[in-house]
């Protein structure tokens, strides 16, 4: 990449940001810490590209909030900025997968599967960041091809020298973030992610990174989307395919050119082509893969966003990794008031088929930080009761997580939201096909736990946190910190 830059005649100046590791504290308190670094990310570049007079970026970036963190800097500064993204590893993507209910009878082949990182790189999985290196291709931000190809081909290599040779181009042409991300290259992307059946976490970054933008993305564009763009492709949990799988189909282009139609093509890029340019001679090599429209692995996009009385803000759920028959669910709530109680009663068998979780205080202020709950979603496979109950949590989820869990509930509990308001054995009704999450329960009696209900301790006293708690946003508008 530098020598790119050398080449194009630009000097190149290097610093780095944090990036601490999403699996590693996944289920554990340091889970609290992984949201808020987006922000902290954001805050870095601005002062260092500030306090140093950069006039452009080229940002390298790979896992879940550095992603969003780097656009975010760029829509803020709006220097002449261009994404570098790491690109997906070659890993297993069987964990969980098994409902292996007894660990120690996995066989030595099942347990490397389920361990198994065969190189550097983003996970091959519809997760987080890989979903997040795509999107950089849809918003414009990216070269064609870098969602996709792989973290050890050399293809990447040729790809950043390339990558350092545009960002002087657009510094002399003073291509600013303000002229590609756009409303409409937002659209593009809303599109894009329902496309390719990617991370839930997107609902929360994208309306952050438009924020910085000025522009304001709501959870309705995103269903409404939903409703018109079906997901053409079957990656993990959405099916059994991955990222090298979309890389060797024609990668994001290919899924692009298949929804050529409904992009706003005069999108601008990087490249100072517009997307419409850019993907004129993309192709799609295995149909199987990335499907056509009229044979999609499902009817309507990845995500769809619920609302009713117990998630008046609305709620998100990837629907393209929900069993059809989990569509319409009714059962009594089980609630706790922390993940690692929900995960304890599972490992403990206390909660049965036919109930459903709620885990509320994990939003963004009353977590705080909104933690993934993948130890619950993964716990629900092994013991084979995520076809037989559903999780409904103001927390987040992994891009690996399947099955009926909803998320993002707002408000959220600690705000006072009617997720705080549910007691045990309250029936709790999902309908995702017509968007609805709802209880049992009527407005009088809603209001009559209200007046009873009494905001919560804060869960912590000093640092980072205590600000953020007092700053961060609603999920619904992007968990940004006003």
């Amino acid at each position: 990449m530098k020598s790119g830059i050398w080449e194009a005649g630009g000097v190149p100046f290097e610093f780095g940001i944090q990036g601490p590791c999403d699996g590693m504290p996944n289920g554990l308190e340091g889970m609290r810490y992984i949201l808020p670094l987006r922000d902290i990310v954001a805050d870095t570049i601005e002062l260092m590209a500030r306090a140093h007079y950069f006039d452009g970026l080229v940002m390298v970036t790979s896992c879940d909030k550095i992603n969003p963190g780097t656009l975010m800097a760029a829509g803020r500064l709006d220097l002449p900025s261009i994404i570098v993204t790491g690109g997906p590893a070659f890993m297993a993507i069987e964990f969980a997968a098994k409902r292996v209910t007894d660990p120690m009878r996995m066989t030595p082949k099942e347990i490397i599967e389920t361990v198994s990182c065969a190189t550097c790189g983003a996970c091959e999985i519809a997760g987080t960041a890989s979903t997040g290196q795509c999107l950089m291709e849809a918003l414009g931000m990216a070269l064609p091809g870098s969602g996709t190809i792989p973290a050890v081909h050399t293809a990447r290599l040729n790809l950043s020298k390339e990558s350092g040779k545009t960002i002087v181009k657009m510094i002399e042409a003073n291509l600013t973030p303000s002229k590609i991300m756009t409303y409409n290259a937002f659209e593009n992307a809303i599109m894009s992610l329902m496309a390719m059946g990617g991370s839930t976490n997107y609902v929360i970054h994208l309306p952050a990174i438009a924020h910085e933008l000025g522009i304001k993305l709501d959870l309705e564009l995103f269903g409404d989307i939903s409703r018109k763009v079906p997901c053409l492709c079957g990656i993990y949990p959405n099916g059994s395919n991955t990222i090298l799988d979309i890389y060797k189909a024609g990668g994001m282009i290919g899924i692009l050119k298949r929804i050529e139609n409904m992009l706003h093509t005069e999108c601008l890029t990087v490249t100072g082509k517009t997307i419409g340019e850019v993907i004129k001679n993309g192709r799609v090599t295995d149909d199987e893969v990335i499907r056509p429209l009229d044979r999609p692995f499902h009817q309507e996009g990845g995500i769809a966003i619920l609302k009713g009385n117990l998630a008046p803000e609305g709620a998100v759920v990837k629907q393209s990794a929900v069993p059809e028959n989990m569509y319409v669910f009714k059962g009594r709530a089980r609630c706790f008031d922390r993940e690692e109680d929900a995960v304890e009663a599972i490992l403990k068998k206390s909660v049965k088929a036919g109930d459903v979780i709620v885990i509320r205080y994990e939003g963004p202020r009353g977590g705080p930080g909104m933690r993934e709950m993948l130890s619950v979603t993964t716990s629900l496979q092994m013991y084979g009761l995520d076809k037989s109950m559903v999780l409904v949590t103001d927390g987040r989820f992994s891009g690996a997580s399947g099955g009926p869990a909803i998320g993002h509930v707002c408000p959220e509990a600690n705000n006072g939201g009617p997720i705080a308001l549910l007691k045990d054995g309250d029936i709790v009704k999902i309908d995702i096909r017509n968007r609805r999450l709802e209880a049992n329960l009527s407005e009088d009696e809603l209001k009559s736990r209200f007046e009873k209900w009494k905001p919560p301790k804060p869960k912590v006293s000093k640092g980072y946190m205590v600000r953020y708690v007092k700053l961060v946003s609603s999920s619904s508008t992007g968990a940004r910190l006003d």
